[in-house]
């Protein structure tokens, strides 16, 4: 892998954090889900060229993006853990989540999965998570993963690497009616 494609993986995701908590939607302490095909970052098809340099490269950039927020991360699984997600061991007591038996492996689970759960002091695999922000590089689809209202969010940035990127945060539910008032 040429170390300036990485330097630029490093660029995108970088500014496309930095678009969404300039426009205030990433908030202390919350979640943020990442769903990420290195395959298309690498400009191949979903799940058929996973890059661990690539993922390692995303999750550093990603921590260290995040962590002025002291968000914790959730890194969905592919399909063939069925969405599963890596999180900390931590974040299954703070927000009651449900454990699941696995371990992410670069063709079954992921780069990203393999980078984070390797990161991790104590990784866990949690099987659903409803987080506040989130990050989805080359359609892996994170919106089952967001909490009700998701909100699409248009960084700047549209790519990375080779890959779209999709952003989204979660509003509260609006209630009521016609003489309903909102902030």
């Amino acid at each position: 892998m040429e170390q300036a494609f990485l330097d630029q993986i490093v660029r995108e995701i970088r500014q496309a954090v930095a678009d969404m908590a300039a426009e205030g939607r990433l908030r202390r302490e919350e979640l943020f889900v990442l769903g990420c095909s290195t395959s298309e970052i690498a400009g191949a098809r979903i799940g058929s060229a996973s890059s661990q340099a690539i993922g390692d490269t995303v999750i550093d950039t990603l921590l260290d993006a995040l962590a002025p927020y002291a968000m914790t991360l959730a890194v969905g699984c592919c399909e063939h853990l069925n969405r599963s997600l890596v999180v900390p061991r931590a974040a299954i007591r703070r927000w009651g989540l449900e454990e699941v038996t696995v371990r992410p492996a670069l063709h079954a689970g992921g780069a990203c999965g393999v980078a984070y759960y390797a990161r991790l002091e104590e990784p866990a695999m949690v099987q659903a998570v409803a987080a506040c922000a989130g990050m989805d590089i080359g359609h892996t689809m994170i919106g089952m993963h967001m909490r009700a209202v998701a909100v699409p969010f248009r960084p700047s940035v549209k790519t990375v690497g080779m890959a779209p990127l999709v952003m989204a945060y979660s509003r509260p539910r609006y209630v009521g009616g016609p003489r309903a008032e909102y902030p």
